[in-house]
């Protein structure tokens, strides 16, 4: 190994969710590779559900993800219901969009304060950082308790819901148990504001990214729970046809699929979200990300950590806004009647679009399903990010290379166990 030339790796990579490592490769000056590699074993769920009952999504798909069940839980009803051809009513919607509210609420939160915080305070984790600035740890708790709590109330559980269900809820909450509710986010707000504010005054490196952003959109507010897809290079589709225009490949350094959007790079999540659909946040996010030093549009990967904070704002206002209007429906779910066909369905998870797609048979059964996460299309974005970054920096020691790198991949907020995938298998047979 020469001056020129260098291999760095790190085998676990910490404050992310799940399991992968990270190859860098410098080859006569010259930086060959930034390859995060994601190790953890394929998880098969697309293969789980084949042969289950149309019913049993719900329940099945939010066992990918103890942080964004509601996720997946939400692109699968959607796209079952599309299959059998119903749409659930104005009062299932709403109850729908405040429980995804409660996720976003709660998973931003525990990104923002123990896993993305420590990078600009200049601690190696939330623990440490908690000797010297408990308040703001504390702060951090309090805002995931509270979106915790909103999912216990209308979801039945914080991790994995058992509550909802396709067409529905299995119940849905009165008036008065929200009102309790109510209480709890006002304060929730206070520490949402502050935590904006807190964010906006850390200091950000200078980078912007060039690929193309992917986001759902809704006409009537800051899509969550449903909309339509739209890239920052003017693509406009339907849930339909996400496959015409999103392709999934494997590649041999993961076990997570790769994506390309029209055969490009691209981005999904907080940045995406923000800058194509910023002008549909309420008055309020609007005001905090403002004094935080945000435009209409952000592709500074180290600023997600403010379009997070200004995403959980949104969160608590909305829902806030959804409680003193929620009339409890007549019936807490619709009857889904099986029938052959094709759906699709795509959300806003914490960490970008995700996409579900089921093929069933007259009984409902399962014939093929498919899910494609928001990690998995990112990848090809983060590792983009890398390779830009280890050029800038090759002139560090391994160390200092090593932290500017891990934090590079945490801006991302990369959720590792859900973008597992199942592999191409392909046998030999002499």
């Amino acid at each position: 190994m020469t001056d020129r030339s260098r291999e760095l790796r790190i085998g676990s990579l910490a404050r992310v969710e799940g399991e992968g490592a990270l190859q860098v490769t410098i080859q006569d000056g010259r930086v060959e590779r930034a390859e995060l590699q994601i190790y953890e074993p394929p998880r098969f769920f697309e293969a789980f559900l084949r042969g289950r009952q149309h019913t049993e999504v719900a329940d099945i798909t939010s066992r990918i993800c103890g942080i964004c069940p509601v996720a997946y839980q939400t692109s699968a009803w959607l796209a079952i219901e599309d299959a059998c051809g119903i749409q659930v009513g104005a009062g299932i919607t709403a109850l729908r969009r405040l429980l995804y509210c409660g996720e976003w609420i709660s998973s931003h939160a525990l990104h923002i304060y123990l896993l993305h915080i420590p990078d600009f305070l200049g601690y190696p984790d939330a623990i440490t950082l908690s000797r010297d600035h408990r308040a703001v740890v504390e702060r951090g708790l309090r805002l995931k308790k509270s979106g915790n709590a909103i999912l216990e109330m209308v979801g039945g559980r914080a991790i994995h819901p058992v509550n909802p269900r396709v067409g529905g809820f299995h119940r849905a909450p009165t008036k008065s148990e929200l009102a309790v509710l109510a209480e709890q986010l006002r304060h929730a707000l206070d520490d949402a504001l502050a935590t904006v504010e807190f964010v906006g005054t850390l200091d950000f490196p200078g980078v912007d990214l060039e690929v193309e952003l992917l986001a759902v959109h809704h006409p009537d507010h800051y899509a969550i729970e449903s909309g339509r897809v739209r890239s920052s290079g003017g693509l406009d589709f339907s849930a339909a046809e996400f496959p015409d225009h999103v392709v999934e490949h494997q590649v041999s350094h993961s076990t997570a699929l790769h994506a390309t959007l029209d055969g490009g790079r691209y981005l999904t999540g907080p940045l995406a979200r923000y800058s194509l659909n910023s002008a549909q946040l309420s008055p309020l996010a609007r005001q905090a990300a403002a004094a935080a030093g945000l435009g209409p549009v952000c592709r500074n990967p180290f600023r997600s950590i403010v379009v997070r904070a200004v995403e959980v704002v949104y969160a608590i206002d909305e829902a806030l806004r959804l409680i003193a209007d929620y009339v409890r429906p007549d019936v807490a779910a619709e009857p889904v009647l099986p029938r052959a066909g094709v759906g699709h369905g795509v959300s806003e998870a914490p960490r970008g679009l995700l996409y579900h797609r089921y093929e069933l048979d007259a009984e409902g059964l399962i014939l093929s399903a498919t899910i494609v996460p928001p990690t998995s299309q990112n990848q090809a974005a983060i590792e983009g990010d890398l390779l830009a970054v280890v050029e800038a920096n090759r002139d560090l020691d391994d160390a200092a290379l090593a932290h500017v790198c891990e934090r590079t991949i945490r801006n991302y907020d990369p959720c590792i166990s859900c973008a597992t995938h199942f592999l191409d298998l392909t046998v030999h047979r002499l």
